[in-house]
């Protein structure tokens, strides 16, 4: 099956100001791909370059197969959109916005506008200029999804949303990825991104560095470690584990990092009483920086 969405050395330049550089990705149908980097790393720009919203330097992009400058009327009716900057006319309702929108998509009807609106917790009858910045980005969210699109381009999606508007946009998603859909989501929150992607991409200063799937990065990063035993115990077998790094002792309480499998450190602590033991997964972010430090040590 061909990538829904297909890059290669895409290249925005602003003059002499860097936008994105020799960009070449691939996302599959029915993935949803995280696409990180810090407030300027390029992520507004690849987008925005990728939906022909503004001409490529150079290189190609094509979505659903389709060329995205000479096919992106046709890219653009199979697809939602969430830009980061969303803005709508202060006087406008949401619900008139969305009306709006359905005739632009030669669409009868709101398709699962209100339904949408139910699960966010969104007033559709207020106008844009009386609602606070998270209300403003429900409707967002709700223009991109209401028409059940194959594929999602959300640039910072959940930005000015409440915790609990966050898990049911998250679900919302997973929902989306079980029909079939496809996801693009540029976001700088990690956590955000670990919790529903399949494969996250890192930019950087404009240039794609690196393209990793979850689980692996997880299989390959690290563990942190801390057990406080019921009395001091000698840990020398612990040192001697293959993966164990950073053993610390203090009294009764050891920590340590651990990478790989965990049966050896299991069966090594088990030897002794445990008063506690506390096991923390990396976040994404400490994924990344393991991932960037082994490179740089080959």
């Amino acid at each position: 099956m061909a990538p829904v969405i297909e890059t290669e050395s895409l290249t925005k330049s602003y003059g002499a100001v860097r936008g994105i550089e020799d960009v070449t990705m691939s996302v599959a149908a029915g993935e949803v791909f995280g696409f990180l980097g810090p407030n300027g790393a390029g992520k507004t720009t690849m987008i925005r370059t990728l939906l022909d919203l503004q001409r490529a330097t150079s290189g190609t992009a094509r979505v659903f197969g389709l060329d995205s400058r000479r096919d992106s009327l046709a890219i653009r009716a199979r697809l939602g959109n969430l830009p980061g900057d969303f803005t709508m006319d202060s006087k406008l309702s949401g619900h008139e916005l969305l009306d709006y929108c359905a005739s632009v998509r030669r669409i009868d009807g709101l398709g699962t506008a209100h339904r949408l609106a139910e699960r966010f917790d969104a007033n559709l009858e207020r106008p844009a200029g009386t609602l606070s910045k998270g209300n403003r980005q429900k409707i967002g969210l709700i223009q991109a999804l209401f028409h059940e699109p194959e594929l999602l381009v959300l640039d910072e999606p959940t930005s000015g949303l409440d915790p609990l508007m966050q898990e049911e946009f998250l679900t919302l998603l997973g929902e989306h990825r079980d029909r079939g859909g496809t996801i693009f989501l540029s976001s700088h929150d990690l956590d955000e991104v670990q919790r529903i992607c399949d494969r996250v991409a890192i930019i950087r200063e404009g240039r794609l560095v690196a393209v990793e799937d979850v689980a692996q990065m997880r299989r390959r990063s690290y563990h942190r470690v801390a057990i406080e035993f019921a009395e001091p115990v000698d840990t020398s077998d612990l040192a001697q584990i293959p993966g164990v790094t950073d053993l610390r002792i203090d009294g009764r309480r050891v920590t340590f990092h651990v990478r790989g499998d965990l049966d050896a450190v299991v069966k090594a602590v088990a030897r002794h009483t445990i008063a506690d033991m506390e096991l923390v997964e990396p976040t994404l972010e400490e994924m990344f920086l393991t991932y960037y430090a082994d490179r740089e040590t080959v």
